[in-house]
């Protein structure tokens, strides 16, 4: 009996993971090995092999169990530990920067910091902000006095850099009621209403949306990001889906809101995207049209655009029998744009069985989940980011997305074409019968205009 395995050992991770994402593909890494141990016990039989693992391979694997790499995560957020690590920046860990800088000017700011951010883990919240009211906000308004092509470019460019980090903190923000102490809790409600125009969204939207909406129906049939009725892995199904969010999400979040009788929601959230529109419009006729549109229609247009992207890619894959599971229709990524830069929005199911958890924390609960995650088949990837996921399946590439997953459970005994079609049975389009199925919705009847 052969046990097929994935390429999945330290050597093949990116550098650039976070400590915390390299700890987690160590302990999955091993997944193969009890899982084979496990078969080979069970089937007592000499004929079993484990192929394609050899010896170096499994010496490369450090020796540790769940426990020891939970505690090992657990230290990393724990300020009492030795073994603490804020996060200062995204693009560097502290302890990697040189050390007359790391003691003469990081360590001053992060113990200033601390007593600014909620909780000691999250000095980059600080940093981004102060980043952002340094450079984006002068930057936007020295358009305006002053607008020049070159500028307008180079703002857009940086405006596209940073719009992933932004709306993750602010996707922290808005589940957490803040990111900063109490102290800074003027600034803190203050900030969002700031930069959020020159980050692509517009006021409020992205809470009432997201966290009042999304997070209710979690892609069902009501959920108006929802991705059940669309072919998955077809081009023109994306492009209906985001084009749909693009031109019409200003009038059916207010009448989702209605349909649910929750007036008051519908209300703000039709007048605050209403008064935003307003506002860009003013700006574009009064004051100037090349400013806005570069500081503020753009960014907009393709913050939006991204969001969908990502929402696709975190949705697609939704499982046949039990689309309604938070561990089958949704996925998890170990990779470094989503979780070094996007502060761990890569453990998306993680986030959909508790939106309020600390994004620290993700890593921390996939380990201790670990059996729900292996009994629920969920979907776990290396190496690829939301926005390549949606382009993979758009290209009915299978066979890389079948050599990012990281196996699991049963599909550790897959092979690489059969998780390929395993992932294509994932992405068919569910019918309005498979919905009120699945989901328990009447079937809207839809009547063949030749009758």
């Amino acid at each position: 009996m052969e046990v097929p395995m994935r390429n999945l050992y330290p050597s093949t991770m990116d550098k650039y993971l976070t400590q915390a994402d390299k700890v987690v593909l160590q302990n999955l890494a091993r997944e193969p090995l009890c899982q084979a141990a496990s078969t080979i016990s069970e089937s007592n039989t000499s004929s079993t092999t484990v192929p394609n693992v050899t010896a170096d391979e499994k010496n490369a694997l450090p020796a540790s169990n769940d426990n020891t790499d939970i505690e090992c995560i657990r230290a990393l957020n724990d300020e009492m530990s030795p073994d603490f690590q804020p996060t200062v920046f995204t693009t560097w860990d502290e302890k990697d920067l040189p050390p007359a800088l790391r003691n003469y000017v990081i360590k001053p700011y992060v113990r200033f910091a601390r007593h600014v951010v909620r909780r000691p883990t999250d000095v980059v919240f600080l940093t981004h902000i102060l980043t952002y009211l340094a450079v984006s906000v002068p930057s936007a308004c020295w358009l305006f006095y002053r607008f020049t092509w070159y500028h307008g470019i180079c703002h857009l460019v940086w405006t596209g850099y940073c719009c992933g980090p932004f709306t993750l903190m602010l996707h922290n923000h808005i589940h957490n009621n803040g990111v900063l102490s109490k102290k800074f809790a003027l600034i803190d409600r203050a900030f969002p209403y700031i930069l959020e125009p020159l980050m692509g969204h517009t006021w409020d939207s992205y809470y009432y949306h997201h966290v009042k909406h999304h997070h209710v129906e979690g892609n069902g049939p009501d959920d108006l990001s929802s991705t059940v009725r669309y072919q998955r892995d077809e081009l023109v199904d994306f492009l209906h889906y985001v084009g749909r969010f693009m031109l019409f999400v200003w009038v059916e979040l207010p009448l989702y809101f209605i349909r649910k009788r929750k007036y008051k929601l519908a209300l703000k959230s039709g007048i605050t995207e209403l008064f935003n529109y307003a506002c860009i419009y003013m700006l574009a006729t009064r004051v100037d049209f090349r400013a806005t549109l570069f500081a503020v229609i753009l960014p907009l247009i393709l913050m939006r655009i991204g969001m969908m992207v990502g929402n696709w890619g975190q949705h697609a894959l939704v499982d046949e029998v039990e689309p309604d599971s938070d561990f089958r229709s949704s996925i998890t990524l170990v990779d470094v744009a989503s979780n070094r830069f996007c502060f761990n929005d890569g453990y998306h199911t993680a986030h959909h069985l508790n939106p309020r958890r600390h994004w620290r924390d993700q890593p921390l609960h996939f380990l201790q989940a670990k059996e729900q995650y292996r009994d629920g088949r969920a979907l776990i990837f290396q190496n690829i980011d939301y926005i390549m996921m949606t382009v993979k399946l758009i290209q009915k590439d299978y066979m890389h997305l079948a050599g990012c997953l990281v196996p699991i459970g049963e599909q550790v005994h897959m092979s690489k074409k059969e998780i390929a079609e395993m992932l294509r049975t994932k992405t068919k389009r569910f019918s309005e019968e498979d919905i009120a199925k699945k989901f328990g919705k009447p079937v809207v009847c839809v009547v063949d205009e030749k009758e």
